[in-house]
Formats: C-alpha cells, structure tokens, sequence
C-alpha cells in the first residue's frame, strides 16, 4: 500500500481515498468495528477482496476470518471449475485483473459462507469480516445477528447493486414482505429508506462505488483513539487482579477476566458462594450479547466446586448453549490445579460428542456439574447451585418452578438484539424484587444480605466500549427503547385524553424528533408483556395494512409537518398498532380451507374460517388490535380502557367530522403531519374489532370489560411464555349486516354459543389446569336467575333430564343431601349436572364460590384436595358448599319429576268437561220412547224379552224409600241432620292404607271433577 497525497495505491490497480485505509487502521486501533456499503453491478467482489487485503495489513494478528452471507444464490460459484470458468469470462470482459485470480481464489477458500435464512446458527462466533451481499433482501433481525458476530477492529460489508437515482433509496425486494398482510399491495420501503438516512450519521460508516470512491452520502470517518474512559476501566481490572491475585480461589478467577465490569460480577458471585449461610439467594446477571455473562457464570461455578458444593444443576434452552459456560468451568477449574482425568472426568453428548453435559469431580469429595432441562424441576431436591443461563429463552412458568430455597444464579439478555423479547423475564426480575421487597443493585456491593441482587455487564468483551456501530445499530433498530421512555409527572384523566393517528411516512423520515417519538413509542411496546422481535420494526414500517394510534392529552396543539423542538413533543399514554384483515372473496376462503393451510398475515380471518369452517366471515372486513401498550407510569388509572374505546367509536364513525364526499377525496399520502386527530381522518369501513393475546386473568378481564367475546383458545400453550392463544371479537355496528347488535355477539351469536360448547367439552382435557377464576370469566354464566323464570327453558332441556334422571338417581342425591351417602358416590352424575348448568340448561342460582366448585369437579375433573390447594380454602368448607349445591340440584330435580308424573298422559287421562248436546228433557224423552217402541215390539212377537234385559232402563223411586226413612226416625236432631243406612260399605276393603300412587290418582280424580 503506497500513500500518494489523499489517495493510497492498492496493489497496482486502483488508488483509494486515504479515509477507507484511516478509518480502518483507527479501527483496530481501538478495537471498533468500521462499515462500508459498496454499491455498483462490477467488481464488488475484487472491492471487497481490497478491503480485506487492507485490513490484514493493519491487523496484527493473524488473517482476519470472513463470513459472508447471502440469500439464496452467491455471486460466484463455490466450485472451483465453475469458479475458474466464471473468472475467465470476467478477464475477456476486463472486470478481472488476471493477478488477481489467485488472491480472489484465496480469499474464496477461507470464508465460511451461510444463508440469510441459517444465521441463528452463527450466534456464538467471531469473525474478523462480514459480507452481506443481497441487502434488498436483509431483515432486521439478520442484520442484527450477523453484524454482532464481528470483533473489534473488523469490517462489515453491505453490497448494494441497485440505487435509485432520485432520493438515493432502495426498493425493497419481494421475498421481505412474507409476513405482510394477505391484503398489502403497495408497499412502501420506509425502513430501507430509514436505513439509508441513517448511515450518514454512523461515525464509523463510508458509502462507497465500484471503484471505492466515496459517495457523497456518507459522513466523514473522524480519527479515533481509545478513549480515556477504556484506559481507567483496563487500569482498574489490573488492579483488582493484583488486589486478589493472593485470595484463594477469587483471586486466580478474576485473573481470567476481560473486562472490569466481569470481574465485579465474578467477585460477587464468588462471595454468595462462600457465604454458604445465605443459600436462599437468587442473583440474576443481565447484560447485553457479547460481554461475557456466561464467561462469568462458568468461573463462579469453579469456585462453587473448590468450595465443596456437591450437586451443581444447570439448565438452559439448550446444551448448545451452554457450550461457552462449560468452557470457562474448565479453564476455572485448571487455574485452581484441578487436573482432567486426575480430579475430574467430563461426559459428553452421545448424539454429537460435542456438548458437554456434565463435568464429575473427585478431589475432594464427590462432586457434580450437570446439565438438566427446564422442565427437569423435580431432579431439584437435592440441589446445592441452580444456574440458569439464557433465562430469556425459557419458559415462564418453567424459570418460576426452578426457583426455590437455594442459590440460584440466573442470566440473560435484556437489552441488544437477544434483549427485544425479554419483557417477560423483566417481568419475573420485578416480580422477585417485589416479593424480597428488597430493591435490585446495579453495584456490587456485597456487604447486604439481601436475598435478591440484580448485577449489570455494560462493557463487551468482542469490543471495546463506545462502538460506533454499535450506537448505530441500536438506534436503527431501538434495541434500547427502554431508556427511551420519559417519565411523566402530571397524569390527567382519561376522559381528557383523545385519540391521535400517527403519519408513518414522517415518524420513519429520520428527523431527530420523528426518531425520539419513535423510540418512545417502542419503549412501550417493549416494556409491556410483548415477545418483540427486530423483524418487528420493520412490519411496522413498511405494512400497508398496518396503523399506528396514540392516546394523547386533549390540549395538546398539533403542528403541521415535522415537529422542530422536544419541548412540544407530548406525553404518550397508550399507543395502539392495528392491522386491517379479511374482506376476501368466498372462492379463495374455500381454497385455503380445502388445502388446508392459513395465509400469511390474516390471523383472525384464517383462524375463524379453519376454526368454524365458515365462508362468509372472510368476505368481511375488520381490525386485529396487534398490540396495546400503555406508559408504566400510567399502568391502572383507565388509559387502556380510554383508547380502545375510542378506537372503537372512530372505525364507528361517531368520531370522524368528515363527510362522504371528502372522503373519498381524502388522500393519505399528501398529509405530512406526525400526528392528525382521529375527527378529521375517514376511518376504514369494517365489520369487527379483535385482538389476538396471551390468555391470563387480567388481559381477558380487560378486554371483556370491553365487550369482547371469546372466540377460540388455542389448545397448545406457548412454549415461551406457557400461555394459551386467545382470540376476541366484538361486531362494530353498521347498516350493511342485518341484526347486527352493539355491545353483544350480534351477528357472530351462533359461533359464539358454538366456541362455548367446545370450550366446556375441553375442560376435562387441554384446559383441565386452567385457573378456575379465568375459566369462570371465560365462560360467564348465569348464576342468577328471577322468580318469574319459567323452571326449564325450553321442551328439550326438560326432555334431557326426563331421559337422563331416573327415580334411583333421584334417591342418590337425596341421600347425599342428607349425609347418608359420600360426595364420591355422586361424582359421576355432578359431570352431568355440571355440564347442564354452564350450558344453561339449568336455570339454578348459585354464589360465583358455589358455581366455581361444581366447575372444578364437574368440568375439570378435580378432587377436593386439588380445590382445596387452589382455592386456598378447607376441607370442610368446600364439601358444605358442594352440598348446598347438589341439595338445589335436588330441589329442582325433584320439582321436574314431580311436574311430569302429574301431567303426563300415560298416568290418567285429563277429562274434558263440555256441555251436552241434547237437553236432558229431550233424552228422557227418547229414552220413553225407545222403551215404548220395544213394548209393543214384544206384544207383537217380534222381540224375545229375554233377548235383552230392560231392568238397566228402569227407575229408581228414590223419593218413596226417602219417605219410608223418615217414617222409621221420628226425630231429628236440632242440628238438622239424620243419618241414613246405606247398603254400601264406605271403606275401602284393602283397608285404610294405601300405596302413593293410589293417592295421586285420587288426589287426581278430586281435581278432574272439580274441574
């Protein structure tokens, strides 16, 4: 390399601006990563081999390793026929000098290539050079990954083939918008544009061409120097090493450390470790990737072991992932004179014979490192030292069943590209805070006996602090948009809030104040209960069907165009991301249900029309609330609440001041403003609003204060978070679906019903561990019913319990009822009972208690002393309420049977009393004459008078025996009444018993003839 004024000679074919060659060597100087974005259609690939060429001679050690990642294809072939074939072609068309060949050639051999699609698995490596080489086709999360793998003083390389001549912006290309909407056709590529914006502000960035000639897009590379900042904290390592360099066993630990803020953490590990008194202590270690958690974790378990700890447990996602940890437990234990195969032995994974899983020590006594799986918590009894490495990536509930009264030690990302989904750990280190009620620590201060302690790594280890591209890529990506957000001192009512529409054309324009409202925006995002991803950004940005809300004060004044100052920037109370779905043809949605696959995006439409196998639904249009995120300083005062009904009364149309007419002449793309009031923009014509979310108590609450319904509950938890899937409606009123209703299922009524009849017949099975307070919410039945309510709601109910209760049931429960039997031998008919009741077949009132206990037994199949622990209530308790409610199952059973004895038709037949049709005097008379008629028929001769008795036609002179009785009683009491003889005995001859059904029909009789 020959300097000639600013320019440097490369080899003998081209002279470079003396900016690339300073940047780089200021680079490895000071250990910062440096980036150049390359864009042209020639000569990338002998451009990149120069900068190699450069950085190896600036570079004291050895030759810097390359990765270079691509999508699907790479520019060249990585066999070397193929290879020789296609620089042969490039020298005839003079792109390749023929001296060249072999160093390119060279340069091919040595790098590791990979996919786009594949980069999770470089995390964990180094590298000296990173070439992305399709950047139309990058992700934000593979930006992320792949950058992060390059050391201090290394180079990353974006090549750009196409430019657009106008504004100096990419197009992005097809394959990045998968994951949109099914509905999205034009997209806009706001985050490439941001991207590009953003490079003129990266210190440690060039823009070059072909021919390395720097564009005038990029900044100029300033000279830099280890700061004063890195020599105090290398000078202060140095000292702590001499400190302890005689303290036995920290001092030989914290001799391997790389940075101070390691060998802080190391030291306070190593302290909990001795102070074997305090074993209840849970320490979490949380830094950014890359500055040695795991490093850290490994040295302290070897002190754990030269201490005497005998059953040591670690557990991470997976044993890959503790590779570096292992590593580290080794090189503690070889500081401290432990010999392989001497003191200990090292077991390996029989699969790859690669990871190592568990380490046996015998210096001293009988001594364990083993690995064990998350879900391993019962392998826990006997545990001494629990590590928990990568806790991120674990499971909630998982992280929450390892914890017990024991040393824990437990790490992980929070912040950096592995930090964007950790909001849930964040929730678990609050939690364990809260319930110590002793507040985390950034020092080290080892003096307190608190039984929790948070310690941070902030310096790298791949790096030296104050990277260029490392401030740069977080604020492209906000990947700390946890220290973006302010706090608000003055909260005013909800009612004095509105709702705002954010412009994303000027919040992704890469002003400073669209950038610092931006980062506000997602510090919320981040700091709610979300899994988010970088990938996340990038949707928000270029989604067509996505759209963005912020609850804002009412007095708050808009400006048009891009804000200038932060002091008018306001409060953001609750942000809403929403994204429009369905309205599809009914053809497509039977193809996609007879191929039996959901489309990308669509989450409501796709999972209705699979789950209930329902083409009309598609066909309509409505919102998916993606996320709803609400400031922590204003968590619980109604903010929430507030946007969501505001948002509900925009897509309404009771909020918009614009009509028909400008409607249709409104034209989003002209409005420039950051924010615009939801009265004076056209909302989207839908038909609902849902929202997809984790089900736990609290969210289902929240959105069923709302008026949501629940439509479908995944079956499968999250293997992240433990939680099932839920998804929400609700209809949103308008004109064109007929009996549409506010504030109720309208018109989804018929799934509604549907999804509860599943929900309950679950139970017993996928939801059979669910609490039963959230089970309860979910099904809301009616537990109060009024007097005038008829006792069976409709014909088949009545008929059910007519087939399905017999007289012996009916014995069973009344002899439970009466403490004759146990709760045990009823158990089977209560799955019945309980099956009718949340069914509402049963219109009994119960207390929400009563009601949970029979959902309990009956549903989820549990038995009382698995109630008892859940509901945190005595035995005896739950068994007398489980009593008063089969004792109204039995009252009401009881009056069901008995109504159906009495009315049922095979018993007696109802008489039917109706007036005659013949007057009595005119049937006398045709009896008169019929008797007449045969008289003078047996005069005659033509009737035998035998034939046929006459005697049943006859007469009794009852007036004449009445006279003949008051002739033999002369006297008559004073009372009136005689009593008179008869021939016919008036009891009955079975006696005066009788059998009950004989009683019924007499009792029956009595009031058939009453009647």
């Amino acid at each position: 390399m020959e300097k000639a004024g600013n320019m440097v000679k490369v080899g003998n074919m081209v002279k470079v601006d003396d900016r690339i060659t300073s940047l780089i060597e200021c680079g490895v100087k000071a250990r910062h990563r440096s980036m150049f974005m390359i864009k042209g259609d020639k000569s990338l690939l002998r451009r990149v081999v120069d900068l190699h060429s450069m950085l190896s001679k600036a570079s004291i050690k050895s030759r810097p390793t390359v990765l270079w990642c691509y999508k699907d294809k790479l520019e060249f072939s990585s066999n070397e026929d193929k290879r020789a074939r296609q620089f042969k072609k490039r020298k005839l068309e003079k792109l390749l000098a023929p001296d060249m060949v072999d160093q390119i050639s060279l340069f091919i051999d040595s790098a590791k290539y990979c996919r786009y699609k594949d980069s999770a698995r470089i995390l964990g490596n180094t590298y000296g050079m990173c070439i992305l080489q399709d950047f139309e086709d990058l992700t934000p999360n593979v930006l992320a990954r792949t950058i992060e793998t390059v050391e201090g003083g290394g180079l990353v390389i974006l090549l750009l083939h196409s430019l657009s001549p106008t504004a100096g912006f990419i197009t992005m290309a097809e394959g990045v918008n998968e994951s949109f909407t099914a509905q999205s056709s034009m997209v806009v590529s706001r985050f490439n544009k941001r991207f590009v914006q953003s490079l003129s502000s990266c210190k440690a960035c060039l823009v070059v061409d072909e021919r390395l000639k720097i564009l005038p897009i990029s900044s100029h590379a300033k000279s830099m120097i280890v700061s004063s900042d890195a020599k105090d904290m290398g000078q202060q390592l140095s000292d702590m090493k001499e400190e302890f360099v005689d303290d036995f066993p920290v001092g030989p630990l914290i001799g391997l450390c790389a940075t101070l803020d390691q060998g802080n953490a190391i030291r306070t590990l190593l302290h909990a470790v001795m102070g074997k008194a305090l074993q209840n202590n849970t320490i979490a270690l949380t830094a950014s990737r890359g500055q040695g958690k795991s490093a850290a974790l490994g040295l302290a378990i070897a002190g754990a072991i030269d201490q005497g700890y005998s059953n040591i447990f670690v557990t991470a996602p997976t044993p890959q992932t503790l590779s570096s940890l292992f590593e580290f437990v080794l090189k503690g234990l070889h500081v401290l004179k432990y010999k392989e195969n001497f003191h200990y032995d090292v077991l390996r994974n029989q699969d790859s014979q690669k990871e190592i899983i568990k380490i046996n020590v015998y210096k001293q006594n009988k001594q364990t490192v083993q690995y064990i799986k998350p879900c391993d918590d019962l392998k826990l009894s006997r545990v001494d030292l629990l590590v928990i490495d990568e806790a991120a990536a674990i499971p909630l509930p998982a992280i929450k069943s390892l914890l017990g009264p024991y040393l824990v030690f437990l790490s992980s990302s929070v912040s950096g590209y592995e930090g964007t989904g950790c909001s849930l750990l964040l929730e678990l280190l609050r939690h364990l805070e809260k319930k110590n009620q002793v507040p985390s620590s950034g020092n080290n201060d080892i003096q307190s006996a608190s039984h929790f302690k948070t310690l941070e790594l902030h310096e790298s280890i791949r790096y030296a602090c104050g990277d260029p591209i490392e401030s740069w890529l977080n604020d492209l990506l906000c990947l700390e948009a946890t220290n973006s957000t302010p706090e608000i001192n003055r909260l005013p009512h909800p009612s004095m809030c509105e709702l705002y529409y954010v412009t994303r054309d000027t919040l992704f324009s890469f002003c400073k104040d669209s950038e610092i409202f931006l980062k506000r925006m997602m510090s919320l995002f981040v700091a709610s209960q979300y899994q988010n991803s970088s990938n996340d950004l990038q949707l928000l940005a270029d989604d067509p069907a996505r759209h963005l809300f912020v609850l804002l004060e009412i007095y708050w004044k808009l400006v048009t165009g891009p804000v200038e100052s932060l002091d008018i920037l306001p409060d953001i109370y609750c942000v809403i991301q929403v994204c429009l779905e369905g309205q599809i043809s009914q053809d497509t949605a039977l193809q996609y249900l007879s191929r039996g696959r959901e489309p990308h995006g669509d989450q409501i439409r796709s999972k209705f029309c699979k789950e209930f196998k329902d083409t009309t639904f598609p066909t309509l249009s409505g919102v998916r609330v993606v996320r709803i995120a609400v400031h922590p300083s204003a968590l619980g005062h109604g903010y929430g609440s507030a946007a969501l009904q505001e948002l509900t009364r925009y897509y309404e149309g009771q909020l918009t001041h614009i009509s028909e007419t400008d409607s249709e002449t409104y034209n989003e793309d002209e409005e420039k403003d950051l924010l615009i009031n939801v009265r004076y923009r056209p909302p989207e014509k839908i038909h609902y609003i849902g929202a997809f979310f984790g089900l736990s108590l609290g969210l289902f609450r929240f959105w069923k204060k709302q008026e949501f319904s629940p439509f479908y509950i995944d079956a499968t938890p999250n293997k992240l978070t433990g939680e099932h899937s839920c998804m929400v409606l609700k209809p949103v009123e308008t004109d064109e679906i007929e009996g549409n209703q506010v504030g109720s299922t309208g018109y989804l009524s018929p799934f509604y019903i549907s999804f509860k009849e599943r929900f309950v017949g679950r139970l017993a099975s996928c939801f059979r561990e669910m609490d039963y307070k959230l089970a309860m919410s979910i099904l809301d039945p009616k537990i109060k019913f009024s007097g005038d309510e008829p006792l069976v709601s409709c014909e088949s109910n009545s008929m059910l319990i007519k087939l399905t209760i017999s007289s012996d049931t009916l014995e069973l429960l009344e002899g439970y009822t009466r403490g004759c039997d146990d709760y045990g031998k009823v158990m089977y008919l209560v799955q019945h009972l309980a099956l009718w009741y949340f069914q509402e077949k049963l219109p009994i009132t119960l207390s929400y208690i009563q009601a949970s206990i029979l959902l309990s037994m009956g549903l989820q199949h549990h038995d009382i002393a698995c109630i008892e622990e859940k509901m945190e209530t005595k035995r005896q308790q739950l068994l007398s309420l489980f009593r008063k409610v089969v004792v109204k199952f039995h009252k009401y059973l009881y009056v069901v049977l008995t109504n159906e004895f009495y009315s049922s038709p095979s018993k007696e037949p109802e008489i039917e009393l109706r007036p005659h049709s013949v007057l009595l005097d005119d049937d006398l008379n045709d009896g008169a004459n019929q008797v007449m008629e045969k008289s003078k028929m047996e005069e005659v001769g033509l009737l035998d008078p035998k034939s046929e008795s006459l005697q049943k036609y006859s007469i009794v002179d009852v007036e004449a025996e009445f006279e003949q009785a008051l002739q033999k009683c002369p006297t008559i009491s004073r009372s009136g009444i005689m009593s008179v003889r008869s021939n016919r005995s008036m009891h009955d001859k079975k006696g005066k018993t009788r059998k009950f059904k004989d009683i019924k029909k007499r009792k029956t009789g009595s009031r058939h003839a009453s009647g």
